[in-house]
């Protein structure tokens, strides 16, 4: 029996996205002497995934075998470990049956494993280039594909006259000018992050499930070392980033792949992006913070590092909102010229890290030096960060996978409108009443009395600014590397 790959394609409901999926799988060129095995999960479908499964193996000429999960409760995870058990046995299995002398061959046959979503879509020559990297040296455990989102198309290029107008347009390969900025914002963060990766050493502290080749005996050693029944488990909203720490801790290397890519959906809405965001974010704190679960990784010190720095970013714009604002009231405001330094040095970076986003538009890098969506993204993202910490000081747990899933399926909605009307009228009333008591508050004693605490809090800002700004120099500095997002 020849040396094989086999992948797992977890799918609920994919009936849209598993032709594309599989059409990227087709197009690849397989190592030399090495087969293919596609394994699609049927997770729990009420749609046409399977057989549009089906068609799309024949079609592309897949050795391809669909497989129905079964009283599986545990979303993505019970897909993956069911299909992991149709090939390892079932340790749960109360009968001790033993594999078949065939099944035996064929597991010994498996030399990796790629993981996949259903709406991800390698690039050619993504998959061998995964196999090089994973078989570059012993000790690896997985190898990620640099992920790059897709960019919706043109609303406008679907004709009014097109009798499938609304059936294209609720595919979600096209989008309107917000949806295609909001997909370029998220492709620049998750260049960012690839190229941070990329620059210190290629290791990374999580082996995503868009697309993932491991070595089988990594995975085994999770299931032995851990006593379960299945590699991947449900005690996390980020079961991959669970999965890569216990890699790593079993002292398997977890690594970036320097050249394979792989195209992902990016959140389209805010509503989703938030949703999304705040799975990733409460499964990142949970693991960080919790003791049971009793993992490890080298980059824990990185993340920590992550959260203390999107903490001072939240900081240093409330003080400066804040400040500003009773200064403006107060007249005692001073604009000083260095204060463009910091703001030089992040349309520098926003700047740089806009030209190394793959498949970049103009508006996109003009946008990028003006700050304008930096600072909306990353407002974005600090609502996210501050609500998650908020939630995990509190006693109540949330449900990511489930609020992520329905966020997307259009059954709950967005509050950003009322959000944006509460925020306008909270300006309005604060501009009325600095206007109304203008003369109180312009007044002497007034000024006296507030000075010290003005002065006390433009320091601190200035020192915070001042550390924010070293920060980007060295960040800067970093993206000199001939690294590629």
């Amino acid at each position: 029996m020849h040396p094989r790959i086999v992948a797992f394609i977890p799918a609920h409901n994919e009936e849209k996205s598993i032709f594309d999926c599989l059409a990227g799988i087709g197009d690849q060129v397989l190592p030399k002497g090495v087969e293919l095995d596609v394994i699609v999960i049927a997770d729990n479908c009420s749609d046409r995934t399977e057989e549009v499964a089906i068609e799309a193996g024949k079609e592309f000429n897949l050795n391809l075998v669909v497989l129905k999960t079964k009283n599986n409760k545990q979303r993505k995870v019970g897909a993956l470990n069911q299909a992991w058990k149709n090939i390892y046995g079932d340790n749960l299995d109360i009968y001790f049956r033993e594999l078949t002398p065939f099944q035996e061959l064929y597991k010994q046959s498996i030399k990796a494993i790629l993981g996949m979503d259903a709406d991800s879509r390698l690039a050619p020559n993504a998959l061998t280039q995964l196999w090089d990297g994973l078989m570059s040296s012993r000790n690896i455990g997985g190898v990620m594909a640099k992920y790059t989102m897709r960019m919706p198309k043109k609303k406008s290029l679907i004709s009014k006259n097109d009798i499938n107008y609304e059936e294209k347009l609720a595919s979600g390969d096209y989008g309107g000018p917000l949806a295609r900025w909001w997909t370029h914002q998220q492709k620049q963060d998750m260049a960012s992050w690839l190229l941070d990766l990329q620059y210190n050493g290629g290791s990374t502290y999580v082996l995503g499930g868009q697309a993932t080749l491991f070595r089988p005996e990594a995975l085994q050693d999770i299931v032995d070392d851990n006593k379960l029944d299945g590699p991947w488990q449900d005690e996390s909203d980020v079961e991959d980033m669970l999965l890569t720490w216990q890699l790593q801790k079993s002292k398997w290397k977890t690594l970036i792949s320097p050249k394979a890519r792989c195209f992902v959906d990016s959140m389209k809405s805010y509503h989703t992006f938030r949703q999304q965001r705040n799975k990733w974010q409460s499964g990142t704190v949970n693991l960080l913070t919790s003791s049971d679960i009793g993992v490890k990784t080298r980059h824990k010190g990185k993340l920590w590092r992550s959260q203390a720095k999107s903490f001072m970013d939240l900081t240093v714009r409330l003080l400066f909102v804040m400040l500003l604002t009773v200064s403006l009231a107060t007249d005692q405001f001073f604009w000083s010229w260095i204060w463009i330094i910091p703001i030089g040095l992040a349309s520098i970076l926003n700047t740089i890290l806009a030209l190394k986003t793959p498949m970049h538009r103009p508006i996109d890098v003009v946008f990028a030096a003006l700050l304008i969506s930096p600072e909306i993204y990353l407002w974005a993202n600090l609502i996210t960060f501050l609500q998650v910490w908020i939630d995990r000081l509190s006693s109540s747990k949330k449900d990511g996978w489930a609020n992520q899933y329905n966020a997307e399926n259009g059954k709950t909605s967005s509050k950003l409108i009322h959000g944006i009307i509460t925020m306008m009228l909270f300006i309005t009333l604060i501009v009325f009443l600095c206007i109304h008591y203008r003369e109180f508050l312009t007044s002497e004693p007034v000024q006296l009395a507030l000075h010290p605490y003005l002065m006390t809090g433009w320091i601190t800002l200035t020192y915070l600014t001042i550390f924010a700004s070293i920060l980007m120099v060295y960040q800067i500095w970093t993206l000199r590397a001939k690294h590629t997002a």
